[in-house]
């Protein structure tokens, strides 16, 4: 007989995850117009809420080539301060358990977040990035990967002796959207690199979505199979094709416990234009629309593993409203489906009920419960060229 119970068929499947959000950082960098600091300090504020303990604030590279980020400080004072710990206080949230982080391509951003340490208002996890596919790589670092590698074991040095975390992405596992076909052997030798130069863990990005159910699966096995530790390991997902939710499953099929996502599914390459001006941002677009680019939509995320039963720790109908909220933020309607259309409802929707069917039933003198007609059999009787 076939295995119904589906924790049995995949046993490394997990009951409890944990889900961080990127919407500041990572959703923003996309838009081309700019974020009100008002608005960024809400979004961070009511993510941590509504339940969000693992969060980036910021990108602290240089605001010349991405203005988006030029209230970095201002927002990390902000999270940082007396007063946002005692509103966490106030609604229960241990302020010790937030993860700030920020993004730090390259060391004149590590030497500032460490500076920012130092001055009592600093992130507590940082993240570089390398590429399995080296143009991708030099796209968005603008070097070469053997002499990122040094600079990222120099970082981590730095960052150890600071004491702030450092996390290591991999990225392009699946694919670049400029060299085209990666080996999933090179991702998994490139997780081993970074932890052994210190990295306190890994984003295992697929950063143009790229990634198939099938193939995702088979990978974050493989890492699995070789680095057991699922604390070290965060697949992050970007949706152009519709198809990250298949991702996210074969990824808790695979035994994966932590995720990342945004808002809206907000996010993609950083913007090369805001408000009135061009900007640098890491250069042209290597997309074609912009309405087809973007991550993971936490609402959408967050509703399927709700509805799998699997323990997440997030107000769920908070969520969704953030969700409304980011729509009027951003000024267009976003990607998620769940914000629009909210979470299945186990008591139904008795609005949408036609009238008259109790009526009906007594006037044919069925049972409120009937639903089949009298004498027939307790059971369905199978003819036998349809049985097993």
């Amino acid at each position: 007989m076939t295995e119904y119970d589906y924790w049995k068929i995949f046993p490394r499947m997990p009951k409890k995850v944990t889900i961080g959000d990127i919407t500041v950082r990572d959703g923003f960098q996309h838009e081309e117009k700019f974020i009100s600091t008002r608005a960024k300090k809400f979004y961070l504020d009511e993510l941590i809420f509504a339940g969000c303990r693992n969060i980036e604030v910021t990108n602290l590279g240089n605001p010349y080539l991405m203005p988006q980020f030029e209230d970095a400080e201002e927002l990390l004072t902000h999270l940082r301060g007396d007063r946002f710990k005692k509103r966490c206080a106030k609604k229960g949230v241990n302020y010790d358990d937030i993860t700030l982080t920020c993004i730090t391509i390259r060391e004149g951003a590590v030497d500032r977040a460490i500076r920012l340490k130092e001055q009592g208002i600093g992130p507590d996890r940082i993240l570089m990035m390398v590429s399995t596919e080296e143009d991708h790589h030099f796209a968005n670092s603008g070097a070469t990967l053997p002499e990122y590698w040094k600079e990222a074991e120099r970082c981590i040095k730095k960052c150890t002796d600071a004491g702030i975390k450092m996390c290591g992405t991999v990225s392009t596992i699946w694919g670049s959207p400029i060299g085209g076909a990666t080996d999933l052997k090179d991702a998994v030798e490139f997780t081993k690199r970074w932890l052994e130069i210190g990295a306190h863990d890994i984003e295992h990005a697929d950063h143009d979505g790229s990634a198939s159910a099938p193939e995702v699966y088979r990978y974050f096995s493989m890492i699995l199979d070789e680095i057991p530790d699922t604390n070290l390991h965060i697949a992050h997902f970007h949706e152009t094709k519709r198809v990250s939710s298949a991702s996210v499953l074969a990824t808790l099929q695979a035994g994966i416990t932590n995720f990342e996502a945004t808002l809206g599914g907000l996010g993609g390459q950083p913007a090369n234009f805001l408000d009135d001006s061009p900007v640098p941002g890491t250069g042209e677009y290597y997309y074609e629309d912009p309405r087809y680019v973007g991550l993971t939509c936490l609402e959408d995320m967050l509703v399927q593993i709700d509805e799998m039963g699997i323990d997440h720790g997030y107000d769920v109908d908070r969520i969704l409203w953030l969700g409304r909220q980011m729509e009027k933020t951003i000024g267009r309607r976003l990607r998620s489906e769940a914000a629009i259309n909210g979470r299945t409802l186990k008591e139904g929707h008795p609005k949408f009920a036609r009238p008259g069917l109790k009526k009906l039933k007594e006037k044919l003198g069925e049972d409120p419960d009937q639903k089949l007609p009298e004498g027939w059999g307790a059971e369905a009787l199978l003819p036998e060229q349809y049985r097993p």
